[in-house]
């Protein structure tokens, strides 16, 4: 912002710095959720095979006796 003697060394270094904060930022608040919610959609997944037919299943257990 400044346009005294010197500014035009400072002024790429200052859009530099505010651009990567600025973009890192955006990146952070839109990927984290999504990695959240795709996680969490896995993860369910995962449980309804596994509750479904799966080794642990107890329609797959047969009475010894």
């Amino acid at each position: 912002l400044g346009t005294g003697t010197g500014s035009e060394l400072r002024r790429p270094l200052g859009i530099a710095i505010v651009g990567g904060l600025a973009v890192s930022q955006l990146l952070t608040l839109f990927t984290t959720p999504v990695i959240y919610l795709l996680m969490d959609g896995i993860s369910q997944k995962l449980a309804r095979r596994l509750g479904q037919g799966g080794p642990s299943s107890s329609s797959n257990v047969k009475d010894p006796a």
